[in-house]
């Protein structure tokens, strides 16, 4: 149990996912609260979720479309034009305007010629719409689709210049799949950002010149990769293995399942730069890497039995701590006044 001070609550969630107090909103975007609430009250611009008790919580999307709203006032539109606009809208005019998703001008607008992007892992791809991404990039990522699996992306066939697959946990071949949506897309470029691998996966992926990225990586040098792979030329197409992926083996008892998943947690470690701390980003940062290694030893191949009960036991103690840094989350949650699912 979370042994959390008696006088804290934690607030309930939003349906949208994670809910953010308007003190925390308005922090986030450099507003006083009061200026928040006229927005939301007077022009509509903004419809929190509110609870059953009153509180008035702010999704992840909310969040987004208030800091839009901030930067163009602050570029001298009225609240009062702006406020009928949606996100898209309001996306294209701060892009006229030269503006990152940070509210500062860039020094070039998206280049028309910039590589398309694919992207399987919805994580990763909010990552690369960050301002340090598009920094390092010259441009905002053009990412044209998202998919959750190669499977998905393979049967969609969007065509894009570049596929990148994020790979929490490969600890066996590369899938077979690989191939297939890379066909699919046409890209000429294939690339994959790894946490946790096995020795036969990162061989097979530099043997077919698939361009691997370690995590932890800050943005900067996300960018800076990224920024590689669009530079580079055409290489051969990768030659995938026939041998089909290792299923992942049985979770052990007494272990609770993942209450976040990368999405939100990746949500979670971008916006915490703004509030009071830098802790609740990297508590979502490690609970990412403990849930990933908890999954790739339970997925490890077994020599025999003694190396299954080692792999068990590595699965036990990763799963164990992931319960632990969840407690933590949701305490540093209460202390922000982040509510989370």
């Amino acid at each position: 149990m979370n042994p959390s001070p008696p006088s804290e609550q934690a607030l309930p969630a939003s349906p949208a996912g994670p809910g953010f107090r308007s003190a925390a909103v308005a922090r986030m975007a450099r507003m006083p609260v009061a200026t928040l609430r006229i927005w939301e009250q007077r022009h509509r611009a903004v419809n929190p979720h509110t609870t059953p008790s009153g509180h008035r919580l702010y999704s992840p999307a909310d969040v987004q479309r208030v800091l839009l709203l901030r930067q163009l006032t602050e570029q001298g539109h009225g609240i009062g034009s702006l406020a009928a606009l949606d996100s898209v809208q309001l996306q294209e005019l701060a892009r006229q305007l030269g503006l990152d998703s940070g509210g500062k001008a860039r020094g070039a607008l998206r280049s028309p010629g910039a590589p398309r992007l694919v992207v399987v892992g919805r994580a990763l791809a909010a990552r690369l719409q960050r301002p340090a991404v598009a920094r390092q990039l010259g441009h905002a990522a053009q990412v044209v689709a998202v998919f959750d699996s190669l499977s998905e992306a393979a049967r969609a066939g969007v065509g894009a210049e570049l596929l990148i697959w994020h790979a929490p946990e490969l600890p066996g071949d590369p899938p077979a799949d690989l191939q297939a949506a890379r066909q699919a897309c046409g890209a000429r470029r294939l690339a994959v950002v790894l946490r946790f691998a096995g020795a036969a996966a990162t061989r097979g992926l530099t043997e077919a010149g698939v361009a691997m990225l370690r995590e932890p990586a800050d943005d900067q040098a996300l960018g800076n990769w990224v920024a590689s792979l669009e530079a580079d030329g055409p290489r051969q197409p990768v030659q995938a293995p026939e041998t089909p992926d290792a299923p992942a083996g049985p979770g052990p008892h007494g272990l609770l399942p993942r209450r976040y998943d990368d999405a939100t947690l990746t949500t979670i470690a971008a916006l915490s730069p703004t509030l009071a701390c830098e802790c609740p980003r990297h508590v979502a940062e490690l609970l990412m890497q403990l849930s990933s290694f908890e999954a790739y030893s339970a997925a490890c191949a077994h020599r025999d039995e003694a190396d299954a009960r080692l792999h068990t036991y590595l699965q036990q103690v990763a799963g164990a701590s992931r319960a632990l840094f969840e407690s933590a989350l949701e305490y540093l949650a209460r202390h922000e006044g982040l509510a989370l699912p």
